[in-house]
């Protein structure tokens, strides 16, 4: 079954791990996995690029910040030479993060592979929540994902719950319509805190008190976002992997059915390295991180940390702090599992006031980590996990940092003319271009693991790298706030079909950084400051940051040209009835009905 509305082939992708198998019975049960490139029968290219991709950039690394590269100005002007210095260092950071990125693709290429699933021992206790905020998310997405809960497949007790944050008498309603249980926090004050594991308004704190008043009557809750439609074989595919006794999550990729607008393609497709890749590798250190937008997870694992963590992106936060922490019955560190199922079907941004704003709460709250718990873990996580979280934590800020030291290097050099090291442009421009075409190479030889239905086979995934390079601006615009300790706060995006609308100051930090470089591309014409590397690497700059724009311009006017083409579409005009006949009154009376064959009306559903 297909979630309705949908015309994709989420059957298949719902079992990419392959069929279910009967673990062995004369030993204990561990999760075991397959690994993705022992799988491949042609794998000595991705071996060639996962070894030549990080040596020829590291081999760019060593090449600018040589020091017989450096800038060396006699007797000059000693703001010039700070300069110099700052420019050689921003420089030799950014080619540092690009050779710490293909790092991370490589080493997750070499390790990414998928659990064997098995099927779920009979008789659990599961819980599948979902959560409502009235006001905010229309009664009708909670109908389609109540609908599809009811109708999971599961040998052993099974409750739906809806865990209403406002009350509202039709989700009451709405429950009692399809069998399901309702629960609400609104009016209990304990459960209505400032801050804490039941803040106020907030995801986590909803759960947390659900989790307080019926958490003990379960063994596992299932959960999906209020805009996720569950597959039925959510628990069958799912809830095996806890037969190994420390796993205490197990999470599914996120997809996007809502797949018309072109920002939502885009979306979708920029996700592809973090569950089609990253997601697998961490299945290596039986860390993959915690997603809350469809998972399973063990009760008594979840109350041992006190609950969902209190954080802007608490799904992440609550992973980290479960796998720094070991199972009391067994003395082992927990685990998570990652399958490559797709087991449910979501809404994605469909604007890019909404994109922008889901990748600044996911940005804010990998920083929160990274300063709020990420120092727990030297020395008290192993060093395989300790090294995928790291990999996986560095994303965001590796991005935001190389962003804006290439337009300070950019501003430095076109305004000021300084140079932090002196190298041939050609060389540099050669040995940029094959590092990029190597990691662009191995990227796209990845994509042959794309757990995603609905982008095409064979599909390069421009688009999605094109995406994860226009939401620097916005990556560096929350690392500011986070470094700045300003309030992050969660924001519900509209769902159910809806999108806010954009406009002109969706842009503004775009249009603010546009603007930056396209003067300091004036004033080098001016000053004389014409190296052919900073140029180029200006005018990227400026044609990342105006990309977005474009795009919403474009789209714009493609919308306003159809509402035009269907306004001056020419009226149908309609037939005329048939004079009568007047045939004289003495002529016979009887008429002939025309013969009328029903022609049946072929439908094809998009189901």
């Amino acid at each position: 079954m297909r979630p309705e509305g949908y015309e994709y082939d989420y059957d298949i992708h719902s079992c990419l791990a392959g069929p279910l198998m009967e673990p062995d019975r004369a030993a204990a049960y561990r999760v075991r996995y397959r690994s993705l490139l022992a799988r491949e029968p042609r794998r000595i290219r991705a071996v060639l690029l996962m070894a030549l991709a990080p040596l020829l950039s590291g081999s760019l690394l060593v090449y600018l910040v040589w020091p017989s590269h450096r800038t060396v100005r006699e007797g000059g002007d000693r703001w010039l030479i700070v300069f110099d210095h700052v420019m050689l260092g921003s420089i030799g950071l950014i080619a540092f993060f690009m050779l710490v990125n293909v790092v991370s693709v490589a080493h997750a290429t070499m390790v990414a592979r998928d659990p064997i699933p098995v099927p779920a021992e009979v008789g659990t206790r599961v819980a599948f929540l979902t959560t409502y905020v009235p006001g905010k998310e229309p009664l009708a997405m909670v109908r389609a994902t109540l609908e599809g809960a009811v109708q999971l497949r599961h040998s052993g007790p099974l409750e739906v719950w809806l865990l209403d944050e406002g009350d509202a008498p039709e989700a009451r309603a709405l429950c009692a319509e399809l069998g399901v249980r309702h629960f609400t926090r609104n009016g209990v004050p304990e459960w209505n805190r400032r801050s804490g594991v039941h803040k106020a308004r907030t995801k986590h704190g909803n759960y947390n008190a659900w989790l307080a008043m019926h958490g003990d009557d379960y063994d596992f809750f299932a959960s999906v976002d209020t805009d996720h439609t569950p597959l039925p074989n959510f628990l069958e595919r799912m809830l095996g992997y806890f037969r190994d006794p420390d796993v205490a999550f197990v999470v599914g990729p996120q997809v996007y059915g809502n797949y018309t607008s072109p920002v939502t393609k885009a979306a979708e497709s920029q996700q592809f390295l973090f569950h089609a890749l990253i997601q697998r590798a961490g299945n290596r250190y039986h860390a993959p991180m915690f997603v809350g937008t469809n998972n399973i997870v063990r009760i008594k694992a979840l109350k041992q940390i006190g609950g969902l963590y209190d954080s802007i992106t608490e799904d992440m936060a609550t992973g980290f702090e479960l796998h720094r922490t070991r199972n009391p019955l067994t003395g082992r560190f927990w685990r998570s599992v990652y399958t490559p199922d797709v087991l449910a079907v979501g809404e994605g941004p469909a604007s890019w006031t909404d994109f922008f704003t889901q990748q600044l709460r996911w940005s804010r709250g990998t920083y929160e980590t990274l300063l709020k718990q990420y120092w727990k873990a030297p020395f008290r996580v192993p060093p395989g996990r300790l090294l995928s979280y790291t990999l996986m934590l560095v994303y965001y800020p590796m991005t935001a940092v190389n962003w804006f030291l290439g337009i300070l290097s950019c501003v430095l050099f076109l305004w000021l003319g300084a140079s932090g090291t002196q190298v041939s442009s050609s060389i540099l421009l050669m040995l940029y271009s094959d590092a990029a075409a190597l990691q662009i190479g191995l990227y796209l030889w990845n994509r042959r693991h794309n757990v995603s239905p609905h982008e095409p086979e064979g599909s390069g995934g421009l688009a999605g790298m094109a995406m994860s390079a226009l939401s620097a601006p916005v990556y560096l615009k929350s690392l500011g706030s986070a470094l700045l300790r300003t309030r992050g706060r969660f924001v519900v995006t509209p769902k159910g079909g809806e999108a806010s609308p954009d406009r002109l100051m969706t842009f503004r930090l775009h249009l603010f950084w546009a603007a930056v470089l396209l003067a300091s591309l004036i004033a080098s014409v001016f000053l004389g400051h014409t190296h052919i590397a900073m140029r180029t690497w200006a005018v990227l700059a400026l044609v990342i940051a105006l990309a977005p724009v474009g795009v919403w311009l474009w789209t714009l006017r493609q919308e306003r040209a159809a509402r035009t083409t269907t306004v001056s579409a020419p009226m149908p005009t309609p037939a005329l009835a048939p004079e009568p006949d007047l045939a004289p009154a003495t002529a016979p009376a009887t008429t002939t009905a025309p013969a009328t064959t029903a022609v049946p009306v072929a439908t094809t559903g998009g189901n």
